[in-house]
This record gives structure tokens, C-alpha cells and sequence, in this order.
């Protein structure tokens, strides 16, 4: 049985479901999404507690179950506290800032980098080196932050590039560092 998937989901206040079918809407303080769940999965609401069940114990449903429920619980949480995901740029010369709603990127290209945000998320730069990537949708927000980073992923020589905030580098060697 999945443990994730047993978890009941308790609803905190200023949030409601709507539950037609498969499909599935919450509505919060910060947003509204929209989800399409397999028809196979029961969700039930009974007063301010979510629940999904499963109808059986194949593989396919075992794999669904915790999946499932690990995204209506994602919701729940985005469109009541939100999500956020911080990144630093770490190298000389390397630099963001914001253009409107779009960030601008001086990542040692010949070309500044401009990169727009999937809808309902927001980006803000602190100090030409802080990114803070905020939204209501936990898949966009990682999208989001995982575009930015793959502009200029760190390196394992220096640790040059844009990295999450409490990422650890795993450094190399240099090819000089063993020789005597």
C-alpha cells in the first residue's frame, strides 16, 4: 500500500473543491488550478478532509495512488501558501536582472539571455545575484527556476554558474592539483 497515498489531505481555511468526475479544481487565497485525474481513482471530500482510494492493488494503480494524491496535495498548498524556489549566481562577471516581468541573464555569452515565466509565476532579482522564483503552481515554479539554471549550469571545477540556493557542487580537481 503507498504510504503517501493513504495520507488524508486536510483542506486549511479560504480553500475550496470542486470535484466533477475526474476532474478536479481548488480554489485559494492565491489562484485557481485545474487538474484532470485517471478515472480509476476515487476522491472523495467528507467535510475539510481530502481523500483518494484506489480500486485495487495492481501495479498500475499502486504507481497512480501516491502520484496522484502527491499532486492534489500540491495544490491545496500553492493556491493557499504558494510555492518558491531561490537560486544564486555564483562568477565574475555574471549577472541578472529584470526587463518588465521577463529576467535578463549575463551569464559570459556573447548575447544576454531573456527568459519570460510560465503563466502565474513571478521572478524578482536582489543584488544582480539573488532569483526568487514564486508562483501558485508547484510544476511551473520548478519549471521555471529549472529554465534559469540550465542557462548556465554550475561547473565542477569552480562552481562557476547559477545554482539553487543550498545546492551542493560536488568540485574536481584541477589537472595541476596532483601533480609534484
Amino acid at each position: 500500500m503507498s504510504r503517501v497515498g493513504k495520507k488524508p489531505i486536510v483542506l486549511p481555511e479560504g480553500v475550496s473543491i470542486t470535484i466533477d468526475g475526474h476532474v478536479v479544481e481548488v480554489k485559494g487565497p492565491k489562484g485557481t488550478l485545474k487538474r484532470e485525474f485517471p478515472k480509476e481513482l476515487k476522491i472523495e471530500l467528507e467535510g475539510n478532509v481530502l481523500t483518494v482510494t484506489r480500486p485495487d492493488d495492481s501495479i498500475r494503480m499502486k504507481e497512480l495512488h501516491g502520484t496522484c494524491r502527491a499532486n492534489l496535495n500540491n495544490m491545496v498548498v500553492g493556491v493557499s501558501q504558494g510555492f518558491k524556489k531561490e537560486l544564486e549566481i555564483v562568477g565574475i562577471g555574471y549577472r541578472a536582472a529584470m526587463r518588465g516581468e521577463d529576467i535578463v541573464l549575463n551569464m559570459g555569452y556573447s548575447h544576454e539571455v531573456v527568459l519570460k515565466p510560465e503563466p502565474g509565476v513571478k521572478i524578482s532579482v536582489a543584488d544582480n545575484v539573488n532569483i526568487t522564483v514564486e508562483g501558485y503552481d508547484a510544476q511551473a515554479v520548478g519549471q521555471t527556476a529549472a529554465l534559469i539554471r540550465a542557462v548556465r549550469e554550475p561547473e565542477p571545477y569552480k562552481g562557476k554558474g547559477i545554482k539553487y540556493k543550498g545546492e551542493f557542487i560536488l568540485r574536481k580537481e584541477g589537472k595541476r592539483a596532483g601533480k609534484k
